[in-house]
């Protein structure tokens, strides 16, 4: 390849990187959008199936159809606590559920709490 063939493609992919961050088009900022999305779930996917076993995955993908804001919280820690090395192999069922567990203490505590505050909101008056 040529020094000029190269600076063209260099020049090209310059001008299509500065089009797309000065949000070039709306359908370019919408695929680029929907493309960070599909990275992000698939980086989300890689994550979980290195930590979790498959009985484990197929609880939490069932949990995310009765209750997806709870499956997407524990999902969201158990990425967290990949990424942070929490995780030290592959968690099973039993030990997805240990965690599923303490998410649905916290939640209630949390509940709880909000409930409380609210009831003192409405005495006070």
């Amino acid at each position: 390849m040529e020094d000029a063939d190269l600076e063209e493609i260099r020049a090209k992919r310059l001008a299509q990187l500065q089009s797309e961050y000065r949000g070039g088009s709306d359908i370019g900022n919408q695929k680029g959008a929907e493309e960070r999305k599909r990275e992000q779930d698939e980086m989300k996917n890689t994550i979980l199936t290195q930590v979790l076993t498959q009985s484990a995955r197929a609880r939490l993908n069932t949990l995310m159809i009765g209750k997806p804001e709870k499956g997407q919280m524990v999902e969201n820690m158990l990425i967290q606590m990949a990424r942070t090395g929490q995780i030290m192999g592959k968690l099973g069922e039993s030990e997805l559920i240990n965690i599923l567990e303490k998410v649905s203490e916290q939640m209630q505590r949390n509940t709880t709490v909000k409930l409380h505050e609210e009831n003192n909101m409405f005495e006070c008056d």
